[in-house]
């Protein structure tokens, strides 16, 4: 498993999680993918585990100021439920299957707001009822694949909280988020100790693009930062349906 080309690829997954956990959205969907090319994605995902979580600490100290209260209010408790409900259905449910799903909502709600179609003028208000079903759907999808952002985005989006806001409350969920995969992860056998050596020689470009992802957040204005986020949703919802559809086709 370890090698030049392995390191290389490694190194660059731990980037895009940092990136994330800096504040910049959808990027550290890519991270098992990337690291896919080099391993297989479910030994990719137990790896990636602990460097998310080593990053979370310092996103999360770096957006201590800046949050949404009452957004982690309701989807705290709703992405335990998610990731209760991805730890039972392990056996029964694939990442291609979840990928179709969320693909198929992350495409139509990014293209709709890129086109301007049924966007409300004003910021909504954060509902209970929604916040529970999204962020169940964001437990679940991270759990199955580390790809929670998209039901994330979907809820919060239309709230139009201050970038900064946005990207600290993102942080913070997820931090919860990943915290509670570990003993899911380590009981169904995706989390290995025999990986954790290099986990530890990763943890320095997370951490590094973890500040460098904050200090982007800080320099861009909001408007392109939403704009960013929209079409980075677009694009990587669009590739879990091709990845879905592939995995029918082939199957």
């Amino acid at each position: 498993m370890e090698g030049t080309t392995f390191w290389i690829i490694a190194v660059f997954a731990s980037i895009t999680v940092g990136l994330s956990k800096g504040g910049l959205p959808i990027i550290a969907m890519m991270s098992v993918p990337i690291l896919s090319l080099v391993m297989p994605p479910l030994q990719a995902a137990g790896l990636l585990l602990p460097i998310y979580i080593v990053s979370d600490w310092f996103g999360v100290w770096a957006y201590r100021r800046e949050f949404d209260i009452n957004i982690l209010k309701i989807m705290v408790p709703a992405t335990a439920i998610g990731v209760t409900i991805g730890w039972a259905t392990a056996n029964l449910i694939t990442e291609e299957m979840v990928g179709g799903v969320i693909g198929t909502l992350g495409s139509v709600f990014a293209a709709t707001r890129l086109l301007g179609l049924g966007v409300k003028p004003e910021a909504q208000t954060a509902r209970v009822a929604p916040g529970i079903f999204w962020g169940a759907a964001a437990g679940f999808t991270s759990f199955v694949s580390h790809a929670g952002a998209p039901p994330y985005q979907i809820y919060t989006l239309p709230l139009r909280m201050p970038k900064a806001v946005f990207a600290g409350t993102s942080t913070i969920l997820f931090a919860w988020v990943n915290f509670i995969k570990l003993p899911a992860y380590y009981n169904i056998g995706i989390l290995s100790f025999d990986s954790l050596h290099i986990a530890a020689w990763l943890f320095l470009p997370a951490t590094l693009a973890v500040f460098a992802g904050v200090r982007l957040v800080r320099i861009l204005p909001e408007k392109l930062f939403y704009t960013l986020v929209l079409w980075a949703l677009l694009l990587l919802s669009l590739r879990m349906l091709w990845v879905a559809a592939s995995h029918l086709i082939a199957g």
